[in-house]
């Protein structure tokens, strides 16, 4: 008879794959079944979009409701998110410093691309720098940390102009500008920088700001109603071809929306 192996034990940090509870994990596609439906929803909707059977549903939408994180409405009997969702809500966004958590993700991108990459977000006089990972890659000069970018001529000014209100940027444009109104030809700037930020979902220059660079920004979404904040890959700009662009920006674009997913952004099938 052969003596058998012991258990490992359940809380074994080494183990691959550490052993969880099931129903916690079925419950939370309850509630993000919820989230994805916008709105008060039926038990049979629930049960559909969360691939359960109806009866099961209801199971976790009772236990859900008795702590809170669901509610039914006695009027109409549709579920949706309760006072202790909504209170788990406000207290993850009241503690999440977005700087920090997408300032983790910089490094990654850098090494991905090899390429400089930096976070700016939106001050008082338009787009400020604050965060610079170097690359492996020699620039003629690098925009320091506090810097603030031009609107126009800079792919981060870009970015903010194409997802921001006009009521924020252009006070700001018109101070960077030295000019009291913004004339026909500058708005039609604008307006085309707008539009091919919304069309390729990042803003590219070359040679805007530093001669010889060339930079493409992403934004980063918030949850709520906090601004964006934007991503930059920044490279010289010779020897950069048309396809080795095309797949940087696909890579900025895929860190920007794990960027926007982790600071709570439901993209919801929106191109980012």
């Amino acid at each position: 008879m052969t003596a058998q192996r012991p258990r490992e034990p359940e809380n074994n940090d080494a183990s691959p794959a550490r052993q969880g509870i099931q129903s916690v994990e079925l419950a939370m596609t309850v509630l993000q079944a919820l989230e994805e439906g916008r709105g008060p929803m039926s038990l049979t909707q629930i049960a559909a979009a969360s691939g359960m059977q109806p009866s099961k549903a209801h199971r976790y939408l009772v236990s859900l409701a008795r702590v809170g994180l669901v509610a039914q409405s006695p009027s109409s009997g549709r579920y949706d998110m309760g006072p202790a969702m909504r209170r788990l809500g406000v207290e993850s966004l009241r503690r999440m410093d977005e700087v920090a958590l997408v300032s983790e993700h910089l490094p990654g991108l850098r090494d991905r691309t090899s390429h400089a990459v930096n976070l700016a977000v939106w001050g008082d006089h338009g787009p400020v720098v604050v965060r610079w990972e170097y690359g492996a890659h020699a620039l003629p000069i690098t925009v320091r940390i506090g810097a603030t970018m031009p609107l126009l001529n800079s792919a981060i000014g870009g970015a903010f102009l194409a997802h921001l209100p006009e009521q924020l940027t252009e006070p700001v444009l018109r101070v960077q500008l030295e000019s009291a109104t913004l004339d026909p030809a500058t708005r039609e700037r604008v307006d085309e920088i707008r539009s091919e930020v919304l069309r390729d979902g990042v803003a590219t220059t070359s040679g805007g700001v530093i001669p010889g660079v060339t930079s493409i920004a992403a934004p980063v979404f918030t949850a709520g109603d906090s601004l964006p904040l934007v991503v930059t890959l920044v490279m010289p700009a010779r020897g950069i071809t048309e396809k080795a662009l095309a797949g940087f920006s696909a890579e900025l674009l895929r860190s920007a929306r794990a960027m926007s997913e982790e600071l709570g952004h439901a993209t919801h099938g929106e191109g980012t």
